[in-house]
């Protein structure tokens, strides 16, 4: 009996898993008994070292890079190296450029050589020290200028104003210079102990309160004497070098000395001697060069010729009594075209192209001719496509073949405005203008009948469109904020026909949208990546890893650039500085750049898209029309139609390929040529299948509300849009959810269902959905902007009214 009744374990008992030995690392090792398989993998190398070895291989990686560094640090400025760049920007009105300039030349030991007539400035020997300077001068006043040689400049030397610090025009130059990417700098006060003792005191301590917010760890120093320079310079020397991104990559220099030979064929367009010393990566012959402010080139040869800043004395000498023995020259050509040795010549199979767009085929996209089956099936369509037409009795056939029905007129009149439309003109006039249109020519009239009476006034009222123009946009832009993306359904269009080109969607988030669909014609002028950070992450792996054939870094070179206009020389002539930039493969193509900035707080006017607006991106500057989209992690992206002071956007545009990091700077010009600031960021990615989609919202008012129905209206005004969008989810502003259910009548009322009761002070929403692309406006040309106008001091007020 107990044999009988014994527990039996079920089908449902618990199953523990079995003890897997013998399966770990160290198991396994054992097991080999030392033995080391044929291919090892890199990685698994890796985790088999032990913990010290991981330990001295993290310290060796840290010795490379320190050891690096310093030999960057080393050679910048010694007789091997480039001289050190030294930017000096003049931060007020009041500073004493000439004073601080003729200290400078003035040390002990130093030799000064003055530059060439268009390259400015002047260089500083120490062979004493083994160092040599470069200084050029910018005025804060003077944009392009500052923000040029700030991409190539090592250091910047700013020179405030011992009672001011800076003015407005110091403070626009500084927000940006901030934004494009500082390199090192240093402050210096001249003219400081000028002043009493006591006031001096007080004025150094207001400066440096007022500079902590701009420079929390930067020091002053004054400039009165040559122990104060001396300081100065070794300051410069010795501090941490502060890397910019879009330059470190990328071989670039300063113009020394020019000269431009013109062509055969015509004396606008000829070939451009460059001077100068190459920086931070060796520069090719065979790679596009590109000139800041105008544009891509080729190169065709370099040549070296003497080093005009020789820290060896004997060729100092040598060099001065050939500049004895010379006449007066400009851009130092005679001194260039001594001893001069060609270094290497381009290739024309290996250059680089200049082939910035695709041509596109216009055949490429041609249909092929129709099969037999696909004419059989037109013939069967229009044999089938007969019209039963109402007539009165003893109508003839030919008679009843002129009557036209009612539905053909519609038609008729729907296709010939559907040919007529502009989409983006005809929603500016139904949201913008609306019912205020019939309003504005009696408004005008009253103001053309106002006159003034003297000729102060008359000059006064002439900024009065620009004020009234501004007064729409910020109406526009309040009427978006309240109400973003709403539009009135027209009344002399139908909705269908208004709205042809824009579909629903059931979640804007989760429907699917096909970035091939639809493209424009612009799409076949651009390239396109087929993974553009893995591209992105090769070349800058070849760069890091290979050596790349060409001047090395510190040379004195001379470029020969083909093609370039006259209007280049002319600016050099002019004092303007002369930067180039080697351009890394791809950079010279078109495609979809797409930056991520945020308003600069400075700047308060509306930015409307699609709106001219200038780009300082990296080292280009241009001019282009952008969208405006919002920053999101989802495959689609609304579009904005101003730009938001309180979120981060995506600028998307026509322009040149570059590769990140780059910062970026988005300008707006003025009606009088200054340049304003509107916003800051950098280069997000470039990516021409980034969706950007533009919503419209027809809303409704609830006539009649049931328990879950509701009888909406003033959304369409005839039956057949109601019909048309009856597949359109509805949604209400407070978060009912609904479908078109049935119309009602003839003129828009719609019978709705919803999940649940609605408010009689809801709003019924229907939302329609439309892909944008930007605009081919870019133009690569940008006019020089009119000066800062210069204000007083931009110091705190506070610290005014405590003195």
């Amino acid at each position: 009996m107990a044999a009988v009744g014994a527990h039996r374990p079920g089908p449902l008992k618990q199953q523990n898993k079995a003890h897997k030995g013998g399966k770990h690392s160290g198991s396994s090792q054992r097991r080999a008994g030392g033995r080391v398989p044929v291919k090892a993998q890199p990685r698994r190398r890796l985790r088999d070292l032990s913990r010290v070895d991981r330990r001295h291989q993290a310290l060796q990686l840290r010795r490379q890079r320190k050891e690096a560094v310093l030999a960057e640090k080393r050679s910048l400025g010694s007789g091997d190296g480039p001289p050190h760049l030294v930017a000096v920007v003049l931060l007020h009105s009041r500073a004493a450029a000439h004073d601080t300039l003729r200290l400078l030349q003035s040390q002990d030991g130093a030799v000064v050589r003055a530059g060439p007539g268009g390259a400015g400035g002047f260089a500083l020997l120490c062979p004493r020290l083994k160092q040599r300077w470069r200084f050029v001068t910018a005025q804060a006043g003077d944009l392009h200028t500052v923000l040029d040689l700030a991409k190539v400049a090592d250091s910047l030397l700013f020179l405030l104003d011992p009672a001011d610090g800076w003015d407005g025009a110091g403070e626009h130059c500084l927000s940006c210079l901030f934004a494009q990417g500082l390199p090192s700098y240093a402050l210096a006060v001249p003219g400081g102990p000028d002043l009493p003792p006591k006031k001096w005191i007080d004025a150094r301590k207001k400066l440096t309160k007022a500079t902590e917010k701009r420079f929390p760890e930067a020091k002053l120093f004054p400039l009165h004497t040559e122990q104060d320079c001396s300081l100065l310079l070794r300051h410069l020397s010795t501090q941490k070098q502060r890397p910019l991104s879009f330059r470190a990559r990328r071989a670039h220099l300063l113009a020394y000395a020019a000269e431009f030979v013109p062509g055969q064929d015509s004396h606008l367009v000829g070939t451009l001697k460059v001077s100068g010393f190459v920086r931070r990566q060796p520069l090719g012959v065979n790679s596009l060069v590109h000139i800041v402010g105008h544009g891509d080139f080729q190169v065709s040869q370099v040549d070296a010729p003497p080093d005009p800043l020789s820290l060896n004395p004997r060729v100092v000498k040598a060099q001065k009594r050939s500049q004895d023995m010379e006449d007066d020259s400009v851009n130092g050509t005679d001194e260039m075209e001594e001893d001069v040795k060609v270094l290497m010549k381009a290739d024309p199979s290996k250059q680089e192209s200049l082939q910035s767009e695709v041509v596109p085929d216009p055949m490429e996209g041609e249909q092929t001719w129709p099969t037999e089956e696909e004419l059989q099936e037109a013939e069967d369509s229009l044999k089938a496509s007969r019209r039963v037409v109402k007539v009165p009795k003893g109508t003839s056939k030919y008679q009843a073949a002129w009557i036209v029905d009612d539905g053909e007129e519609g038609s008729e009149k729907d296709d010939d405005e559907d040919d007529g439309i502009d989409d983006d003109l005809m929603e500016e006039a139904v949201s913008q203008d609306g019912e205020s249109s019939e309003e504005e020519p009696g408004e005008e009239e009253s103001e053309t009948m106002t006159v003034s009476e003297c000729l102060r006034d008359e000059q006064y009222d002439e900024k009065m469109e620009e004020d009234e123009q501004m007064l729409e946009r910020y109406k526009q832009e309040r009427m978006d904020e309240m109400f973003p993306d709403e539009v009135d359904t027209p009344r002399d269009v139908p909705a269908r026909v208004r709205f042809q080109k824009y579909r629903g969607l059931k979640s804007f988030r989760t429907s699917p949208w096909d970035p091939k669909e639809n493209l424009p014609r612009d799409y076949a002028r651009i390239f396109q990546f087929q993974d553009f950070s893995r591209t992105r992450k090769h070349l800058f792996r070849q760069i890091e890893k290979e050596e790349t054939e060409g001047a090395s870094v510190g040379w004195y070179i001379t470029l020969h650039v083909c093609n370039v206009p006259v209007s280049v020389m002319e600016s050099f002539k002019e004092g303007k500085p002369l930067v180039l930039f080697s351009l890394l493969p791809h950079e010279q193509k078109m495609s979809v750049l797409n930056f991520l900035v945020r308003r600069h707080p400075s700047n308060t006017e509306p930015v409307k898209a699609k709106e001219e607006l200038i780009f300082h991106c990296g080292f280009r500057r241009f001019r282009a029309s952008p969208l405006f989209s919002q920053h999101t992690s989802a495959d689609k992206h609304k579009l904005e139609r101003f730009l938001r002071p309180d979120a981060a956007l995506v600028v998307t545009v026509y322009a040149p390929i570059t590769f990140p990091p780059a910062s970026v700077l988005l300008f707006k010009q003025r009606s009088n040529g200054m340049h304003d600031l509107i916003a800051t960021g950098s280069l997000l990615s470039v990516d021409p299948d980034r969706i950007v989609i533009k919503r419209l919202v027809l809303s409704g008012h609830p006539f009649k509300i049931f328990t879950r129905t509701a009888v909406v209206r003033y959304m369409f005004f005839n039956r057949d849009d109601v019909m048309w969008f009856k597949p359109v989810e509805l949604r209400t502003k407070w978060g009912r959810r609904g479908h078109i259910k049935e119309p009602l009548g003839t003129h828009g009322h719609m019978k709705c269902h919803f999940d649940g009761q609605l408010k009689s002070q809801d709003t019924v929403l229907l939302n329609l959905y439309k892909r944008v692309f930007p605009k081919w406006t870019y133009d690569p040309h940008v006019p020089e902007p009119v000066p800062w106008v210069r204000s007083e001091s931009v110091l705190p007020e506070q610290e005014v009214e405590m003195e």
